[in-house]
């Protein structure tokens, strides 16, 4: 299948800078992939849209300030930008900064050091900090700053802090948000479950692969980012229960979908532990748990876009994009969201 396939040209002016407020006032745009239908309503419309019969599931995980920014020995600048823990005292990192080799100490403020173990590729390398565990996550959380995606061209702040995590984010690790449940807010999860919606949560830590491009031309020969992610026993056994009984299962999410994905047999079973993951979901694939989804919109040409196509159809997908581009929806992190449906209008 060709990437060209999965191109779209979108004005700059569209890319969403900033998080409207309140949360929920995003544009929802809903699309019923069964009917081939659209609608376009607000995120605070979502309860209307769900019943006892429904189930969301969330990412719980938590962005944490991944770029540091740092000086050689010689006075040189340096940045880190954190993208998978190995041990307590060792990331793997992308590194910018002019001649960098193993061995080299990298100098941060309060006296955090890092030293440079290990070439992965490019400029992706394994660091040892001089600290490791809690004193470690301390020390970063007071110097670090927020992984902000590029084409977000505002600077960090307290409130790209704030507005780029979701509110149910507890478990620390993501190098970038679940940004389709940015739109959540406490009045929307409250109407939802006094309608009978239950929410269970999962974990996937997001790397920064996420935004990285796709360069094959044939998209089936892409080869996809790894990310750790986990299911408790409890969630698997609740969530296995409610599939039994028919009921909808709702990722909010693709980081949702893919942990619920990777984690189901080829039966539709799913598994609970924690393990890295790197499921490539493209057209062709066959969803084993997810019923429905609740979706940001992606970047052209990008792995999210495939597979978003892949629960829906791809000339849907895009056609259902075209509306969103007349109709000037924010797109990409900070943006509107979108509700993949069965059935529903």
């Amino acid at each position: 299948m060709k990437l060209d396939l999965f191109d779209y040209k979108l004005s700059p002016e569209l890319i969403a800078q900033q998080q409207v407020k309140p949360r929920d006032s995003s544009r929802l745009m809903i699309l019923d992939r069964q009917k081939q239908t659209i609608e376009h309503k607000h995120f605070y419309d979502l309860p209307e849209y769900l019943t006892d019969n429904d189930v969301l599931v969330v990412n719980q995980t938590k962005v944490f300030p991944a770029r540091l920014y740092g000086q050689k020995k010689t006075g040189g600048k340096v940045e880190v930008l954190l993208t998978e823990n190995i041990e307590d005292d060792q990331w793997q990192a992308m590194i910018g900064g002019r001649n960098l080799n193993i061995d080299d100490i990298i100098y941060f403020d309060k006296k955090l050091e890092a030293q440079i173990i290990k070439n992965i590729d490019g400029k992706t390398k394994q660091i040892k900090f001089n600290k490791s565990g809690q004193k470690l996550n301390t020390i970063i959380d007071q110097i670090g700053h927020t992984p902000i995606p590029p084409y977000i061209k505002v600077g960090d702040n307290k409130q790209i802090k704030q507005d780029y995590q979701t509110i149910y984010a507890k478990e620390r690790g993501s190098a970038a948000a679940p940004t389709a449940g940015l739109h959540f807010t406490e009045q929307t999860l409250k109407q939802l479950k006094e309608k009978g919606v239950k929410i269970f949560k999962v974990t996937l830590h997001v790397s920064l692969g996420t935004f990285a491009p796709v360069e094959t031309e044939d998209i089936t020969k892409h080869q996809i980012h790894h990310e750790w992610a986990s299911i408790d026993e409890q969630t698997v056994v609740e969530l296995n229960k409610i599939k039994k009984q028919g009921k909808n299962i709702i990722a909010v999410g693709t980081t949702s979908a893919r942990t619920l994905e990777a984690f189901a047999d080829k039966d539709g079973k799913l598994n609970s532990g924690s393990k890295w993951v790197d499921i490539y979901i493209y057209p062709s694939y066959k969803y084993r748990f997810v019923d429905e989804l609740i979706t940001n919109f992606h970047l052209p040409k990008s792995s999210l876009l495939f597979m978003v196509s892949a629960l829906a159809s791809r000339k849907f997908i895009l056609k259902a994009y075209q509306k969103a581009i007349h109709l000037k929806y924010r797109f990409f992190s900070f943006g509107d969201a979108m509700f993949i449906t069965k059935d529903r209008l």
